[in-house]
C-alpha cells in the first residue's frame, strides 16, 4: 500500500511538471510541497507519538522527504537544474547556518559556572535577564545551555520550580534572541538573505523590551507567590547543592572564541570585496567564505583549550547538532519548489495565502503576518517559517528593510517570540526540557506546556500586537 501511494505521488510531480521549461522550476502545483510538509511534520509529530522510533531513525526519514522531491525533480526538470538547486540551498544556506549553530554550540559548552546561590524571586529574575540580554550575542542555544544548570541548581531544594523553567524557555531560549542574526536560527538565515546585521537591532528592541519587560515583572509576581506563600507551608529539605556566596567560571576562555565567532559574521555584513566563486550556478562570496572558516576555526580553538573535564560537567555531547544538520539539510532542500511557488504570488499555488495576509491592493497586513508566521513556527519550526513568510512577503530585501520594514519586523518578531509556545518550536525548548527532567524537574506535557504558552505569551504577544504591527 505503501509503495503504491509513494508511486501515486511521484507520477502526480512529473505529470505536474511536464511543461517546465528552460530547466527552471515552473507550472508548480501543490503536490511539491508535500516533501516540505512531510519533514516538518515528521518534526512535529514523531517525537510525541514515537519517541523511540524518532531517536533512531530520524536521519532515514529526513533522507525519505530528500528523495521525495529530488527523485521526481530530475526526471521534471532535468539532473542539471536540480544539481543546481542542490547546490544553492548547500551552499548559500545550509552550511553557513549549520557552520554558526555548530559553532555556537560548541564555545558556549565549553563554560561551566560553578557555585550555587539560593534561588529566590530576585535572583531567578535576576538569571533570566542575563539570559535575555546573552541570547543575542551567544544564540539562544548558547544562553539556554549556559545558564539553565546554575538555574537548576540554585531551586533544587524549592517544590514549585515548574513555572521557572517554563518561563527561562520563553524569554531566554526564544525572545532573547530577537536582536541580532547570532540569535535565533530565522534571523540569520534572514542575515544570509541580505537583511545587515544590525537591522534587527534597530527594528526589533522595542518589540523585545515591551516583551521582556512585561514576563519578568509576571514572572517575579509568580515566583514570589510560590516561594513566599507555598514554599514555607513545606518541610525543611536538605539542599542536594549547598548554596554557596560566590559564582565562578570554568572554560572563561571561550568568551575570547565567542567575541571572534561575533567578529567572522560582522566582517562578512560588513566586508564586500567583490569576489565570488561560481559553483553550479550558485554565487559563493569570498566574504562569507572567510566567516565561515574563521567560524571553524574559533569551534577548534575553543575544543582544543577547554579542558575535556568543563564539557563533561555541562553534560555536552553532538547529538543535538547530529539531529539539527540531518533534519534541516532536508528541509532546505524540499523547500525550493515552495518557495518557488510563493515567489508567483497571487498567480501561484499559494494565491489564496497571499490573499490572507494582504489587503485587497495587495499591500501587506502586518498583523496577520506577525500571527501565522507565529502560530505555524510555533508548531512547525521557526527558521522554515522564516523564510516561507520571507518570501511570501516578495523576497526582495532591499523593499523588505527599506519600504516593508514594518512587514519583515513583524515576520521576524513573529518567527522568534512565537517559536516559545511549544517545545517544538525552537530547537533549545526541548534541550531545556530534557536537562530539567534529567534534574528531576517533573515538566508539563506537549499540551501542558502549551497551557503555560496560551495563557501567558498570547496575552503578552497580543499587546507587542496592538502596539507595534
Amino acid at each position: 500500500m505503501l509503495s503504491k501511494t509513494i508511486t501515486l505521488l511521484l507520477l502526480s510531480f512529473a505529470s505536474t511538471s511536464a511543461l517546465a521549461a528552460g530547466g527552471g522550476m515552473t507550472d508548480l502545483n501543490l503536490m511539491w510541497a508535500i516533501p516540505f510538509m512531510g519533514i516538518l511534520l515528521s518534526i512535529a509529530v514523531f517525537p510525541l507519538v514515537a519517541p523511540h522510533f524518532w531517536h533512531h531513525h530520524f536521519g532515514k526519514i529526513a533522507a525519505f522527504w530528500i528523495a521525495l522531491f529530488l527523485i521526481p525533480a530530475i526526471f521534471s526538470f532535468g539532473g542539471g537544474s536540480v544539481a543546481g538547486i542542490v547546490a544553492h540551498a548547500l551552499l548559500a544556506e545550509y552550511i553557513p547556518f549549520i557552520i554558526l549553530i555548530s559553532a555556537l554550540y560548541i564555545i558556549s559548552g565549553g563554560i561551566y559556572i560553578k557555585g550555587n546561590l539560593h534561588g529566590t524571586p530576585k535572583l531567578n529574575t535576576t538569571i533570566l535577564t542575563i539570559g535575555t540580554l546573552l541570547a543575542s550575542i551567544m544564540g539562544t542555544t548558547g544562553a539556554a545551555m549556559l545558564l539553565i544548570r546554575p538555574l537548576l541548581r540554585a531551586n533544587d531544594n524549592r517544590k514549585h520550580k515548574v513555572h521557572v523553567v517554563v518561563f527561562f524557555i520563553f524569554l531566554v531560549a526564544n525572545i532573547g534572541g530577537s536582536l541580532t542574526p547570532l540569535g535565533d536560527p530565522p534571523l540569520f538565515l534572514g542575515f544570509l538573505k541580505g537583511v545587515p546585521f544590525a537591522w534587527t537591532l534597530e527594528h526589533l528592541w522595542m518589540d523585545t523590551l515591551l516583551s521582556a519587560a512585561l514576563l519578568l515583572p509576571l514572572f517575579y509576581a509568580i515566583d514570589s507567590y510560590y516561594f513566599h506563600r507555598r514554599e514555607e507551608e513545606l518541610p525543611a529539605i536538605m539542599d542536594p547543592t549547598p548554596d554557596s556566596k560566590y559564582f565562578s567560571l570554568d572554560g572563561g576562555l571561550n568568551f575570547l572564541w565567542l567575541v571572534g565567532a561575533i567578529g567572522f559574521v560582522l566582517l562578512s555584513g560588513l566586508w564586500k570585496p567583490g569576489v565570488s566563486f561560481d559553483v553550479l550556478g550558485t554565487h559563493v562570496e569570498l566574504q562569507n567564505i572567510v566567516r565561515d572558516v574563521g567560524l571553524l576555526s574559533m569551534a577548534l580553538l575553543s575544543w582544543v583549550t577547554t579542558n575535556m573535564s568543563v564539557r563533561y560537567e555541562n553534560r555536552f555531547n553532538f547529538e543535538p547538532v547530529f539531529e539539527v544538520g540531518k533534519l534541516f539539510i532536508a528541509i532546505f532542500i524540499t523547500i525550493a519548489p515552495v518557495i518557488a511557488m510563493l515567489q508567483m504570488g497571487v498567480d501561484g499555488p499559494f494565491a489564496s495565502l497571499v490573499h490572507a495576509v494582504h489587503d485587497s491592493s495587495g499591500a501587506p497586513i502586518d498583523a496577520r503576518y506577525f500571527w501565522a508566521t507565529g502560530i505555524l513556527s510555533g508548531f512547525l519550526d521557526n527558521a522554515p517559517t522564516y523564510l516561507v513568510f520571507f518570501n511570501l512577503a516578495g523576497g526582495d530585501v532591499v523593499r523588505l528593510t527599506t519600504e516593508y520594514a514594518t512587514t519583515l519586523a513583524a515576520i521576524s518578531a513573529g518567527s522568534v517570540f512565537m517559536g516559545a509556545l511549544s517545545y517544538i518550536g525552537n530547537a533549545p525548548n526541548f534541550m531545556v526540557k530534557a536537562i530539567s527532567e534529567q534534574s528531576g524537574v517533573k515538566m508539563p506535557s506537549f499540551f501542558g506546556y502549551m497551557a503555560w504558552s496560551f495563557a501567558i505569551l498570547i496575552p503578552v504577544l497580543a499587546i507587542v500586537s496592538f502596539v507595534f504591527f
